[in-house]
């Protein structure tokens, strides 16, 4: 089957980012001048995703105001012929009916918050998208899985090698590479201390899973940190189905770390012509 659906948890408080994320979603957090949570969104598109599902929580207002009309502001950049900007914020906004949102009432984790999503999803295979990690390549990394989809007809997960001493941060696989690149999963372990730990190769943000999973998340077995892990249940689906781990080609930044998201400022900024010629100076003195 196509994959039609992108399924995006966006319902976290963001506690790593206050006092800035407060009042305002952390997705909403801007990498120079557009959203973190827009880079995903575009990244889904882009793929051929049909229907975005955002999982959210309160205090998420503006995520959801950013993807629909501003009549005011529109007609404001119109008036003062800001066509250019008028055009920008005009792309971003998809067509009626492509972006549905639903709620998780309670942070019981990353599993719980897809399994909200079960009745939007139905009985077909999906996506899921982790805005936190933003991920800068020629081709969409959501486009590069689903070609590897096509082929397989199984679960994927995006995996990029660790260092040792940081497999306790991340869902890590215990698995064989294959014949064209992938890794089949033998299992999986959520955030091993390192000594336990069966290799490096750790689950970072975009998945595409079969909707089998929705009946193992709705056993809601807690795991690590008392909360309702993925992880722990695409190591039940192992027991059901193939699961592969897939390698990207481009460069990942994981925006939910200060340092991480300080740098993908950076890589995008000097990436923009309008400001790296001014970028570039000041970085070099600053290296002095």
């Amino acid at each position: 089957m196509k994959i039609r659906k992108a399924v995006f948890p966006v319902a976290g408080l963001g506690t790593r980012f206050l006092p800035a994320t407060k009042a305002m979603p952390k997705e909403m957090l801007p990498i120079v001048d557009k959203p973190l949570i827009q880079y995903a969104v575009e990244e889904a598109f882009q793929s051929g995703i049909e229907q975005i599902i955002f999982v959210t929580g309160r205090n998420k207002e503006a995520l959801e105001d950013h993807f629909d009309r501003h009549n005011g502001l529109e007609s404001t950049l119109m008036e003062k012929g800001k066509t250019q900007l008028l055009d920008s914020i005009n792309k971003m906004i998809p067509d009626t009916g492509t972006i549905i949102y639903t709620r998780q009432s309670k942070p019981l984790g990353l599993g719980h918050a897809i399994w909200c999503a079960r009745d939007i999803v139905g009985d077909e295979p999906f996506a899921v998208l982790l805005a936190d990690d933003l991920i800068k390549s020629e081709t969409p990394v959501l486009a590069q899985m689903l070609k590897a989809y096509e082929k397989r007809q199984s679960s994927l997960v995006a995996v990029v090698e660790v260092p040792r001493n940081e497999t306790n941060r991340y869902g890590i696989l215990d698995a064989e590479e294959t014949e064209d690149g992938l890794s089949k999963i033998r299992g999986l372990i959520e955030k091993p201390d390192p000594d336990k730990a069966p290799s490096n190769l750790a689950i970072i943000g975009r998945y595409i899973l079969t909707p089998e999973i929705f009946k193992i998340l709705g056993h809601r077995e807690k795991g690590a940190g008392g909360e309702i892990q993925l992880t722990d249940a695409m190591a039940r689906l192992l027991d059901k189905q193939s699961i592969f781990g897939f390698q990207f080609e481009g460069e990942r930044f994981d925006c939910g770390d200060k340092a991480g998201f300080q740098m993908a400022n950076i890589s995008y900024a000097l990436a923009r012509p309008d400001i790296s010629s001014k970028l570039k100076p000041f970085i070099k003195t600053l290296l002095k």
